[in-house]
């Protein structure tokens, strides 16, 4: 080794000052899509919990129940409870029966994310609790909130660990209690085989609490008070969806355990109070994929039942056969009013009535003449009260009030802290419309106050939605500024470094660079004072100052570029049309391929027809441009077909062992990126045996036409190709939308205490194994091409706002990790010197 002769420095290598510009690139890059990604918590995630409210008690005669039973089956979803099974026998009688004889049903629409702490918010506390909520695993309450726990006289609960502290832990007149954590491990013999034990848990001591009443004068005497709220908790559907998958005999099953105690929990209370006053609801936080996940928006996540009866709650109403009209009402999770009821559910006679879940919670608090928790922005469903039409206006204007004061508090904050305010004016007259509704009522006009009451109730409602979106046009426009602002900073550090300008240009911007650059920056600091001072004045986050701080910084430093941008003008309008036309279809290809991508997030199916078209185009390039040996062809066209079988499949597939999802996935990938590296191996040696050609004429491709080795316009192959197969690694076996639809009974090898959160971190972690080989293969491939190059575009919809952000951050941060394992390739090639050393 010591005869070894030292490589000679490359005349064309970046100097010390470029590689230096590129490491803080690369740190910038991490700081302003960490904070950047942020953001979509400011601008969709807010908050809503505001306080400083009264509540507002319904004036009724008397309320319609003295106790209520809620009863919440975990991860329940609508069709597996109301469709018949293989035998045409219904798998929860009771409840039917409850929907054919005594009480209304419908549909409860859950709002994403479909986890269980937040569908439990709703239905409890009635408000859609921000995703912020994960950053405490779910489970601490970020914000203290009312619910109608909080309003009753006493709560009885028994559950899971996870979801009875949530809101009993500091509730002084609460009884529960919760089985410990290590009932749901899923190496126990016990819950391989079946969870419903955990929903007869639940049942079990809220059965021995109401024997112990019987020798417990204390106890018998909190149990007969009136606004008392019992609240089960039942976890065995979501453990065995998980364990076991929804179309599992053993999930299945357990919807007939669920129905078997709610029939216990009503024999129990009739025969124990006899007294014909509980009112009863079931329902479930979320339901399940086919997959055995949960969290996104999908209808077998948001669909769930809902089933009332008891006191205060209307008989069935039969339906003729008939379609009812589209109203044009959207739920929460976008389905229509009044959507046909599935034939096989056999219930088109009886009246359905869906609701959105947050709308459960004014519901229960009416039935026991509760207010309605301060933050709710649920709608009392009026067709499942059975009530006078006195007390179902009054009902309906407790609700209305109860939103509006959400309205005027949100409204009276954002006016003291704005510079300038912008009121909500089609709520300019509420109080005019308050005392309108009341002399109605005095009247007993009570339809006509019932229609002003649900009118003000949903202009308050799109107040709330005002007052919540107010910053989003200032904090979108910055953040976009932003990301616009990244996107020109690497462009034109891509044009400075990596192409070739006359001398005379380069001198020309230096000399600019030198009289003003010192102006500029003292300007951008100027502006950033006068941001910082506006957005203190306004009491606004630390974050806003964030994004401001570096949307300003990004273009100070474009403006500082600004005559190097006109300099590159000049010279692209100098340009040869035929270089001309090639940029522009080079950028057009560029511009479709991102924007492919975008789609992509919403049919995983284009992945088939891209690597079907891929593999003909890379075989034909191989065989005739390149002129490489046949075989490789035949291979990469191969690979590249058999690859795109697994994008066709669907995301979510049953039980079913011959569609199994990521082990031969990993194969057909390794297979392409193979595929990759040889062809721009032999792309390499095709170009070396030209050389001579290349150097006699100017460079095919190259941007401004010089006689060298610099970036050309057919590089960006490269990054373009990485971002197909970067998106195809992530989520080859999966659905775009959601984490949620990946196989997880992988994770059980490794966690056997149910975990969400653990769980969907040992996921992530299994799905960066072919995320570090399409890593690793890039950065291979730009050290045996000398170049350098990477584009990247943020996709439109917000559900994958977080996944492209963090793309960007593991990107920069992983490159640095790949160099360990592609540090030792090395290139042996006769003209090392006419290309970049990277």
């Amino acid at each position: 080794m010591a005869g070894r002769p030292r490589p000679q420095p490359q005349p064309h290598s970046p100097a010390a000052s470029t590689r230096r510009r590129e490491r803080w690139l690369v740190a910038l890059g991490v700081a302003l899509h960490a904070v950047y990604m942020l953001s979509i918590f400011d601008i969709y995630f807010k908050s809503p919990i505001v306080h400083g409210m009264d509540p507002v008690p319904p004036r009724f005669s008397a309320p319609p129940a003295k106790r209520l039973v809620l009863l919440v089956a975990d991860g329940l979803r609508a069709d597996k409870f109301f469709e018949p099974d293989e035998r045409g026998r219904y798998r929860a009688p009771f409840l039917r029966g409850v929907i054919e004889e005594k009480g209304r049903w419908g549909v409860s629409h859950a709002r994403p994310p479909t986890e269980s702490r937040p569908g439990h918010v709703a239905i409890i506390a009635g408000f859609y609790e921000d995703p912020s909520a994960v950053t405490k695993g779910w489970k601490a309450n970020p914000v203290e909130f009312d619910s109608v726990f909080n309003r009753s006289r006493h709560t009885i609960s028994f559950g899971s660990p996870d979801i009875v502290p949530i809101f009993c832990i500091s509730l002084p007149h609460s009884t529960w209690g919760t089985y410990p954590h290590e009932y749901e491990d899923f190496a126990t013999d016990t819950l391989i085989a079946d969870a419903s034990f955990l929903d007869h848990w639940s049942f079990d001591q809220f059965q021995g609490l109401l024997n112990k009443s019987f020798e417990d004068a204390k106890l018998r005497k909190l149990l007969v008070q009136d606004k008392l709220v019992i609240f089960l908790h039942l976890l065995g559907c979501d453990t065995n969806g998980h364990a076991h998958r929804p179309y599992s005999n053993i999930y299945l099953n357990n919807v007939k355990v669920v129905d078997q105690i709610a029939e216990s929990v009503y024999n129990l209370m009739e025969s124990y109070f006899n007294d014909n006053q509980t009112a009863y609801v079931f329902t479930a936080d979320h339901g399940m994929s086919d997959k055995g996940s949960h969290g996104d928006g999908h209808p077998s996540n948001t669909d769930t039942p809902l089933v009332a009866w008891g006191a205060g709650i209307r008989n069935p109403k039969f339906l003729a056969y008939t379609e009812k009209p589209d109203d044009g009402f959207r739920f929460v999770d976008d389905h229509k009013h009044d959507m046909a009821t599935p034939k096989d559910w056999a219930l088109e006679g009886f009246e359905r009535v869906d609701v959105n879940q947050a709308d459960i919670a004014p519901l229960m608090a009416t039935l026991v003449g509760l207010p309605c928790p301060l933050n709710s922005v649920g709608s009392l469903p009026t067709h499942y009260l059975k009530l006078s039409k006195a007390d179902e206006v009054e009902a309906v204007l407790a609700n209305t009030k109860q939103i509006l004061n959400q309205f005027l508090r949100k409204s009276q904050m954002k006016q003291s802290s704005s510079l300038y305010f912008k009121p909500f004016k089609p709520l300019a007259n509420y109080s005019s419309v308050l005392d309108q509704i009341e002399d109605l009522i005095s009247a007993r006009d009570y339809e006509t106050a019932m229609k002003h009451s649900e009118e003000l109730r949903r202009m308050a409602l799109a107040g709330l939605h005002y007052f919540q979106t107010y910053d989003w046009f200032m904090l979108m426009t910055t953040i976009t500024l932003g990301y616009i602002g990244w996107m020109v900073n690497l462009i034109l550090h891509v044009l400075q470094s990596y192409t070739s300008f006359p001398a005379a240009l380069l001198k020309r911007t230096q000399v600019y660079t030198k009289n003003t650059s010192m102006k500029v920056y003292i300007s951008g600091c100027l502006v950033m004072v006068f941001s910082s001072i506006i957005l203190l004045l306004e009491k606004s986050p630390l974050l806003y100052h964030a994004y401001a701080f570096m949307t300003i910084f990004l273009w100070t430093r474009i403006v500082q570029n600004f005559e190097f941008m006109k300099a590159v003008w000049r010279e692209l309008s100098k340009m040869p049309f035929k270089y001309t036309m090639n940029l522009l279809n080079v950028s057009v290809i560029a511009l479709f391929i991102l924007e492919f991508l975008v789609m992509s997030f919403f049919d995983r199916k284009l992945y088939t027809w891209c690597f079907l078209i891929l593999g003909i185009l890379a075989s034909s390039c191989v065989a005739i441009f390149i002129q490489a040996s046949s075989a490789l062809a035949v291979y990469i066209w191969l690979a590249c077909w058999f690859l795109s079988l697994f994008t066709l499949m669907p995301a979510e597939i049953p039980e079913n062992n011959n569609l199994v999802y990521e082990a031969v996935f990993y194969s057909a990938f390794a297979m392409v990126l193979m595929g990759w590296i040889f062809v721009e191996s032999a792309n390499l040696y095709c170009s070396e045996q030209n050389s001579s050609a290349r150097h006699s004429s100017a460079v095919e491709g190259s941007i401004f036409g010089y006689d060298e080795r610099c970036l050309q316009l057919s590089d960006l192959r490269i990054p373009l190709l990485f971002m197909i197969l970067f998106n195809v690694a992530f989520f080859g076996t999966g659905n775009f939308a959601s984490i949620a639809s990946f196989e997880i009974s992988s994770v059980y090898r490794f966690i056997t205490i149910f975990s969400p959160f653990l769980m969907a971190a040992l996921l992530i972690f299994k799905l960066f194994i072919p995320f570090m080989l399409v890593i690793c293969t890039f950065s291979a491939i730009t050290k045996i091409v000398r170049n350098t190059g990477s584009w990247m575009e943020i996709g439109n919809s917000i559900s994958h706002f977080g996944i492209v952000s963090a793309q960007v951050v593991f990107v920069l941060l992983l490159f640095a990790l790949t160099n360990i394992f592609t540090k030792d390739i090395e290139v042996s090639s006769r003209q090392l010197n006419s290309r970049k050393v990277m």
